[in-house]
């Protein structure tokens, strides 16, 4: 029988989902009470004072009880990069990996161990720029993983060259008079890619990245997840324009089913216009013209659209739960071509090798 978890606050505490549809209906669950000093490993936690490393390793440690799985069932993959650190200093398994080829590594364990709940950190150098093909193509596939993608606009561990998501005119170290380059839009990257999960959130926001965080982890399918995060040392301050005061009215966040309303006293709202979205004040519009947040449209064009808002030269930022869509997933896809084989009638390997497809080497 479906089971479906409670909303309470022993190791089974998350949101109601139908595990029959869930990323964890196959994952070994424990019995035994969780909380965050239990995924604690014993490594020494290394990372440059102020890094915004420190409360996402904090948030995911509370998150993970909340799943009540067997620790031994959850890895985390990374690839190379500060966010790389991640697997050392959880009490799960990890691999630490290949520069940019994490979502490779996890999509092999993804479909060959579908008794795990796989996570890839990576950071917007890391997954973006050498890894860029990888990241793309998992997407694309629907590989049953979770990607968190730390975003600091810069590469850290390699002292501060600008990164794939670094804005025009970045001054660094390998852009002495300002970068020329345009940076991804990492949101509209995903859904292009036709990710079925597209979410975001800051790391200052514990609340926030806790709520996607959990909504990731029950997911079927990639689930993309950004979080913007403050590099101290190469490039302090990145996202002062969501922290600090006037932030109410750059930074959108949604939630499915609700209105998208937002500024310090909701003066502003999203509407539609044309074929996309626009930015209207609350007082403007009539209430039935606010768009409502549809996180579950199988049509990317929706999500790609809240992606891209932008109103007079102003640049908002969404966070959320931006899409979360249902399609097969491609490990799911793979065991059951392995399945149909068994139950055929195995081929004769001396046929093949003596057969017609062959070709001569000259």
């Amino acid at each position: 029988m479906t089971s479906v978890i409670s909303n309470e606050t022993d190791s089974s505490t998350r949101v109601g989902v139908d595990l029959g549809l869930s990323a964890l209906a196959d994952i070994p669950r424990t019995d035994v009470p969780q909380k965050a000093k239990d995924f604690m490993s014993s490594q020494e936690v290394r990372w440059c004072p102020g890094c915004g490393d420190y409360v996402i390793l904090a948030t995911v440690r509370s998150m993970l009880p909340q799943l009540g799985l067997k620790r031994e069932n959850i890895v985390f993959v990374s690839g190379i990069g500060c966010s790389s650190r991640f697997p050392y200093y959880l009490e799960t398994y990890g691999v630490h990996s290949i520069h940019g080829r994490a979502p490779t590594i996890a999509t092999g364990l993804s479909v060959t161990r579908p008794d795990l709940s796989v996570w890839v950190v990576t950071g917007d150098g890391d997954s973006l720029s050498i890894g860029g093909n990888h990241l793309i193509h998992a997407l694309r596939r629907n590989v049953n993983m979770r990607i968190l993608m730390f975003n600091n606009r810069i590469y850290g561990l390699t002292k501060g060259q600008y990164s794939p998501t670094s804005e025009i005119g970045k001054i660094t170290k390998s852009t002495p008079v300002g970068s020329i380059d345009a940076p991804f839009n990492t949101m509209s990257l995903a859904i292009g890619a036709e990710a079925t999960f597209v979410g975001r959130a800051l790391d200052s926001d514990r609340t926030g990245l806790s709520e996607v965080l959990l909504a990731a982890a029950q997911h079927r399918g990639a689930a993309f997840v950004e979080i913007l995060q403050d590099c101290p040392i190469f490039n302090d301050g990145s996202f002062d324009l969501l922290r600090k005061e006037g932030a109410e009215s750059r930074l959108i966040h949604v939630r499915h089913g609700e209105p998208i309303v937002f500024g310090a006293e909701g003066e502003l709202c999203v509407v539609r216009k044309g074929f996309g979205l626009n930015i209207a004040r609350t007082s403007d519009v009539e209430p039935g013209d606010i768009v409502v947040h549809d996180a579950h449209t199988d049509d990317p064009e929706y999500a790609y659209a809240l992606s891209r808002l932008s109103d007079q030269g102003l640049t908002y930022t969404v966070t959320g739960i931006v899409r979360q869509a249902v399609r097969p997933t491609y490990d799911d896809g793979a065991r059951e071509q392995v399945s149909r084989a068994k139950e055929t009638t195995p081929a004769d390997l001396q046929q093949v090798l003596h057969g017609n497809n062959t070709w001569t080497v000259l």
